[in-house]
């Protein structure tokens, strides 16, 4: 199946040829004609499976077959997490819309807002949007929403993550509620059902690929070393295999200003892209990063949803993220569009928590692996994810008949020799019966209040 298949103008197949597509992906072969016919849609896609595309060129079909957008209007409009992923969705929006007569935009934080406010006096028929950029201009009446026609929202799940459930809110406030929406996702979480409840209107629903999993093309594993010796491994790793483009994950900010720092001392071109820097100097680390200006870019999780580098072969882990869906993400910077790539983790001891999460879900044990030279003095051990202890059969308990006091035939019990003789009534035998199994307990429970450690 073509992309002609689905009735696109020839400028749009134009477009799609020369960004160097010949065939729909399957996110873009189901959401494509829902998305034509105007209907809600809630989708779950991976990383690379080209699915900003699949949201883009119906899109901008629907829009080149529409009214003009008026004055500080906006007919579409794209909410994003994070400006990296802002400025990555905007530019494939100019690479399908170059030969269209639309005007399209992208607002962000972190730069100056007048330069914004002036772009869309005139309008935008595409706008991409971070939501507290948003806000800033619609306070200040530089945007309306009255020719609103769609909404999208994109990496829904990474937005509630970063704490932006109040800003989506009060911007759900500003848009007309006849709209179409279309909600796209990492993974379908019960909050996202949740919100797309909320937000949506009979939409269908595509999941994609398989949750929880990554790329099959990307080979990953663990190197354990001591924590502080991640910088020297890295340091080795990246020169004795000649790494040449490498994208490198760490925990903080503050790790990542000193990974960047020994790296320099050791004479490796090395930048880095965390939230403490300017929109500038981000967007410069990254165009030096993807120019291979820079053999290394440091990021932060801010960035593993924003980044898009083509034919990336690296994805180090220098620290195991504290969200286990967050490894996904990461190593989905790497093997897109079915190319090969690697995913390399360095795992120390303290981390054997985080890995477990990992590898729980994405039900798989990674290889470890130790480089000579750094063998770890507190090794990394395996995970249980994959082990599920086998349940001893329960014993079976025979019932007594308390009210006669006589034992099943066949099972000896203490008083079954003694009970011709004993002329009590079966419910005092039976009481006799089970004192000495009551002291026992009685017995094992004061054993266990005396403990020294206090447990029980």
């Amino acid at each position: 199946m073509s992309f002609a298949s689905f009735g696109l103008s020839e400028p749009l197949r134009l477009a799609i040829k020369e960004s160097g597509y010949s065939k729909p992906t399957p996110i873009q072969l189901k959401a494509i004609p829902i998305i034509l016919a105007g209907k809600d849609l809630m989708a779950a896609a991976q990383t690379g499976t080209g699915k900003t595309a699949s949201f883009v060129l119906p899109l901008l079909q629907r829009l080149n077959n529409g009214p003009k957008v008026k004055a500080n209007q906006v007919r579409i409009l794209v909410l994003t997490p994070t400006r990296e992923l802002a400025v990555q969705v905007a530019q494939n929006v100019d690479s399908y819309s170059k030969h269209l007569p639309l005007k399209t935009c992208v607002v962000y934080g972190g730069v100056k807002i007048n330069p914004q406010m002036m772009k869309l006096r005139g309008g935008a028929d595409l706008l991409v949007a971070t939501p507290g950029r948003l806000l800033d201009l619609a306070s200040q009446n530089a945007i309306k929403f009255s020719q609103l026609e769609t909404l999208v929202l994109d990496e829904a799940d990474r937005m509630l993550d970063m704490g932006f459930s109040a800003e989506v809110g009060k911007i759900m406030a500003l848009l007309p509620k006849l709209r179409q929406t279309l909600l796209f996702s990492a993974t379908i979480s019960d909050e996202i059902r949740k919100l797309g409840k909320t937000l949506l209107n009979n939409p269908l629903q595509i999941d994609i690929s398989p949750r929880n999993s990554t790329a099959r093309t990307v080979k990953q594993w663990v190197i354990e070393v001591d924590k502080g010796k991640k910088p020297a491994l890295l340091s080795r790793l990246i020169r004795n295999k000649n790494w040449a483009q490498v994208l490198v994950f760490t925990k903080t900010k503050k790790a990542a200003d000193a990974l960047v720092l020994y790296l320099k001392s050791d004479n490796i071109s090395v930048d880095s892209i965390h939230g403490d820097k300017s929109q500038a100097l981000r967007t410069q680390a990254l165009e030096n990063f993807k120019t291979n200006k820079t053999r290394i870019l440091v990021a932060t999780d801010i960035a593993a949803r924003g980044l898009d580098i083509n034919e990336l072969p690296h994805v180090v882990n220098f620290d195991l993220p504290k969200v286990a869906e967050d490894y996904i993400h990461r190593i989905g910077r790497t093997g897109r569009a079915g190319l090969p790539g690697e995913g390399i983790s360095l795992v120390s001891a303290d981390e054997v928590k985080l890995l477990a999460a990992i590898e729980t879900l994405i039900k798989q044990t990674l290889v470890r692996e130790v480089e000579t030279g750094f063998v770890s003095q507190h090794k990394v051990p395996l995970t249980l994810q994959t082990v599920s202890p086998a349940k001893k059969p329960k014993k079976l308990k025979l019932k007594q008949n308390n009210t006669e006091g006589k034992a099943r035939p066949g099972n000896k019990s203490p008083d079954t020799n003694s009970s011709k003789g004993d002329k009590r009534t079966g419910r005092e035998r039976s009481a006799a019966a089970t004192k000495p199994r009551t002291a026992a307990k009685s017995r094992r429970n004061t054993g266990r209040n005396n403990r020294p450690d206090g447990t029980r």
